[in-house]
């Protein structure tokens, strides 16, 4: 079982971290035994975050009684220091635990930092000394946003999506958390589910020694995926190589990598999954994407308002409505 440790944390675990968001979508009995089913075997870190709806308290309800076994982290989103300890408060109790082992800046716009009007930084760190929180953490889908929090020496994690697909700046990213001592948490792994096979993604991960990736896990085989590496590292073999070259190939650049934060949709668009339909009607089996739900969400593509709240806030810098329409173009020529 291959372990990573989180830089100068100090947190050693096995190189499978639960990403917790999916469990949103399945009920509390459900969630728990995924997360109970994880735990038993070999899963040691396990994040949320506060605006993952009923996820923290799923969590709460599931590992309580194991609590001390296990390293909890989650996120606020808060601007300012009374919404930060409203939401620490609100986790605490959700969460059933006296403590956040990696309490995280959630996809924040700036870096916080000690004397900022907002008081976030501070709160932080009166958590910390306070024993609520361990250590204070940073999650982010902005470069420029990563790049200054690493380069503060503030943060003891980062988190920042990253998989096979990384280009060179986010290589040089991870390479530059490592040398700030910084643990590096890999959000979308699977590259938001475009990536098909886990070993390939496991692999690639493990070549990064400080680097843990959390993957968002909503069903049994998707678990039982990363516990078969676990069990049996795969190994990054030519096949292997070729499949990710493929990969690079047709999915890196203007492709939707589902952060969510185009959301909501005035419309209600689910436009993460409406983004992509074009590359999962291809790279799956095309009757899982075009079933009564996922039809009736493209068919409100037509109704889009265009008033660019999707655009104006990807991260990535994505023309969200021109994806959309093409998107919509494309998956009517599977309808015929």
């Amino acid at each position: 079982m291959l372990k990573v440790t989180l830089g100068k944390t100090g947190i050693t675990v096995n190189k499978n971290g639960f990403g917790c968001l999916p469990i949103q979508r399945v009920t509390k009995e459900e969630a728990a035994k995924l997360l109970l089913k994880a735990f038993d075997r070999g899963f040691q870190y396990f994040d949320t975050a506060r605006d993952y709806t009923d996820s923290e308290e799923k969590m709460g309800y599931a590992l309580h009684k194991i609590r001390p076994q296990l390293f909890i982290a989650t996120k606020t989103h808060a601007k300012d220091a009374k919404k930060f300890w409203t939401d620490l408060e609100t986790s605490l109790r959700l969460l059933q635990t006296d403590y956040i082992d990696v309490y995280q800046f959630h996809n924040p716009s700036f870096v916080p930092k000690p004397g900022e009007e907002n008081g976030l930084y501070e709160a932080a760190l009166k958590a910390q000394q306070e024993g609520k929180i361990r250590f204070i953490g940073i999650t982010n889908h902005r470069m420029p946003v990563a790049l200054e929090a690493v380069a503060s020496g503030l943060y003891a994690t980062m988190q920042y999506p990253f998989s096979y697909l990384a280009n060179e700046e986010e290589l040089a990213l991870v390479a530059r958390t490592k040398e700030a001592k910084m643990g590096f948490i890999a959000m979308k792994g699977m590259a938001g589910g475009l990536l098909p096979d886990g070993r390939v993604s496991y692999a690639f991960m493990s070549k990064f020694d400080h680097v843990l990736p959390i993957w968002g896990i909503q069903r049994d085989r998707e678990l039982e995926q990363f516990l078969s590496c676990q069990d049996n590292p795969p190994v990054l073999d030519d096949a292997m190589q070729a499949l990710i070259a493929k990969n690079k190939k047709e999915l890196v650049g203007g492709f939707c990598r589902s952060c969510g934060y185009c959301l909501p949709c005035p419309v209600g668009i689910d436009i993460p999954q409406a983004a992509r339909m074009s590359l999962l009607l291809r790279r799956f089996p095309t009757h899982l994407n075009l079933t009564p739900e996922r039809q009736a969400n493209m068919a409100l593509i037509p109704k889009c308002l265009h008033c660019n709240h999707c655009k104006d806030n990807c991260p990535y810098g994505l023309d969200t409505p021109e994806l959309l329409k093409a998107n919509y173009a494309d998956y009517l020529t599977f309808l015929k």
